[in-house]
């Protein structure tokens, strides 16, 4: 747990696969990736990564519509 959490300082953004990767090349070769989520989640420790949704548009701009819907264009330069 030690280990994880030097780790986890150093590099925030890594999950429970890659700090297993990365624990077995520094020498806890029995470790695997449930046992170190297990630990994360003791430990309180999470990945800094985006969040979904973050993207979200203002509700007070205005949406335009879409002029080409329904027509058929099948000719050069016609839009």
């Amino acid at each position: 747990m030690a280990a994880m959490d030097r780790l986890h300082l150093d590099y925030t953004f890594i999950g429970a696969r890659t700090l297993r990767d990365i624990l077995r090349r520094s020498g806890y070769p029995g470790v695997g990736r449930r046992h170190i989520a297990t630990l994360m989640k003791k430990m309180g420790l999470e990945a800094i990564y985006r969040m979904p949704k973050t993207s979200k548009r203002h509700p007070g701009h205005k949406i335009y519509p879409y002029l080409l819907r329904g027509q058929n264009i099948d000719r050069p330069n016609q839009v």
